[in-house]
């Protein structure tokens, strides 16, 4: 009896000590975390339901953990000091914009967010999902003769890895210097001896990760992943968008396929930009810069281009701030398809306004989850983004994975960010803005091909949706700001 009483006590400290620990959390989550609907969420399930969720905010909720910040800021300082050192692309400034376009002056703010310049005389080609991405790439590794510089959010040991793994173990032999950069907590599954091949065929090959220089406490930290995907051969021909490395975006999971996902090719100055933001990751987790070559000269005219890259240690919240000001700069046309669509108030309340301003806003989603709880928040956005007049569209044959922006008739944007919290302040994201009619064009037309292969929402779809349904898109929304 005397014994089941001290276990009984026992378990009523650590009942209490939990609560206490809850509490200290609900309060340090109101002085850190960035949004208020974050603050919120974070607090009141802290302080109400400190038993299931006081590990998942130990893990997942420090998002603004300001040791690793003032750590990465410095990383950047110091890497853009060597680089000023090198003097490596003296003909570059050349192709900064004079143009006096309006859409030009618009990228003027995203240059200012970004702290990368706009640059003219670039070539862009689209390149819509999977087999077509996957296909030039693979194509301009196999002519490098110098450097190839790559990174991914996830890399898997299947079909389509094991042949990347190929090709880059054939262009290290050959003397090509390869470097490769794969996000820890993204490639959690793939296997050691994938990664050991690679180092052992001569691939620079490194995880990104929280913990590399910003203190033992990180290494329990799963937020500040890098989402980026890239590839630069010889500065001469980039890749970006949203596709990662596994069967999964060629259609290989049968639950989502066809994948649809859209890549953009790069070549001219923009390659400049590209090459300091891999260098930017690279010498973060290395304490090493790694080869930069100077993109190939074009003469006047192409396409102008604004990359903008995001992240956690940014000054101001590139992540949102960029989809605001892109949206506030639109006079005629709005279209936007992005796979998780869980904006935070401002984004929101941009695109509402913009459709009550008269303009043609219309959102692109995926009518098949493959994350339920945020499919769920999404749903109950896209309801409320219709009585606003925003006309939503839902993909039909498969998983949509693309973050595309249409803005106008010259404005269009590729890139890796979502419309959720975890692109807008958790993660690094790279996000592609161009200013040129006839690459807005074949944006316009892939998009309208989209749109007939989907499902337009009605307003009445809200109404008819079961009680209980509805009261699932609310729960999810209400920790959406924590997802």
């Amino acid at each position: 009896m005397g014994m089941e009483q001290g276990a009984f006590q026992l378990l009523g400290y650590l009942l209490v000590l939990i609560q206490a620990l809850g509490v200290a959390a609900a309060v340090h989550a109101v002085f850190t975390v960035r949004t208020a609907q974050g603050a919120i969420a974070w607090a009141i399930s802290l302080l109400f339901m400190p038993y299931l969720t006081l590990l998942p905010y130990l893990v997942f909720g420090r998002s603004r953990f300001d040791a690793y910040i003032e750590a990465r800021r410095q990383a950047d300082l110091q890497m853009h000091r060597a680089m000023a050192e090198l003097d490596w692309r003296p003909w570059v400034e050349e192709a900064l914009t004079a143009h006096d376009s309006e859409a030009a002056q618009n990228l003027k703010v995203l240059a200012r967010l970004g702290r990368q310049p706009p640059l003219a005389n670039n070539r862009v080609r689209l390149l819509i999902d999977g087999e077509n991405a996957f296909a030039a790439i693979f194509e301009a590794i196999a002519q490098a003769r110098e450097v190839i510089l790559l990174q991914f959010f996830i890399v898997r040991d299947d079909r389509l890895g094991r042949r990347l793994q190929r090709l880059l173990l054939e262009r290290a032999a050959s003397g090509v210097q390869v470097f490769f950069l794969y996000d820890r907590i993204g490639c959690h599954a793939l296997p050691r001896r994938y990664v050991q091949r690679l180092r052992e065929g001569g691939v620079a090959m490194h995880a990104f990760s929280v913990s590399a220089h910003s203190g033992l406490l990180n290494r329990f930290q799963l937020n500040f992943r890098n989402h980026r995907k890239l590839v630069l051969v010889d500065g001469r021909r980039g890749f970006l968008g949203g596709l990662n490395v596994g069967d999964d975006y060629l259609g290989g999971n049968p639950a989502l396929s066809p994948w649809r996902d859209t890549q953009v090719e790069l070549s001219g100055p923009v390659l400049a930009c590209l090459q300091e933001s891999f260098a930017e990751d690279w010498f973060w987790t290395t304490r090493q810069l790694p080869p930069l070559l100077l993109p190939e000269r074009y003469p006047a005219g192409g396409v102008l281009c604004q990359l903008v890259g995001s992240g956690p240690a940014d000054p101001q919240e590139t992540g949102s701030l960029q989809f605001v000001a892109a949206i506030n700069a639109a006079r005629r046309r709005i279209w936007l398809a992005s796979p998780y669509f869980v904006p935070d108030e401002s984004v929101f309340a941009a695109l509402r306004l913009a459709a009550l301003r008269g303009l043609e806003v219309r959102l692109l989603l995926p009518s098949r989850p493959d994350h339920r709880v945020v499919y769920a928040a999404s749903s109950l956005y896209a309801f409320e983004a219709l009585e606003a007049g925003i006309r939503v569209f839902r993909y039909l044959p498969g998983f949509m994975h693309q973050k595309v922006l249409l803005i106008d008739g010259d404005t269009a944007a590729v890139g890796s960010a979502n419309l959720d919290n975890r692109s807008f302040r958790l993660n690094f994201e790279l996000t592609l803005f161009t200013v040129d009619a006839a690459f807005a064009a074949e944006v316009e037309c892939m998009l309208q091909t989209d749109f007939s292969r989907s499902r337009e929402l009605d307003r009445e779809e809200s109404r008819r949706a079961h009680r209980l349904k509805r009261l699932g898109m609310r729960v999810a929304r209400l920790i959406s700001p924590i997802l």
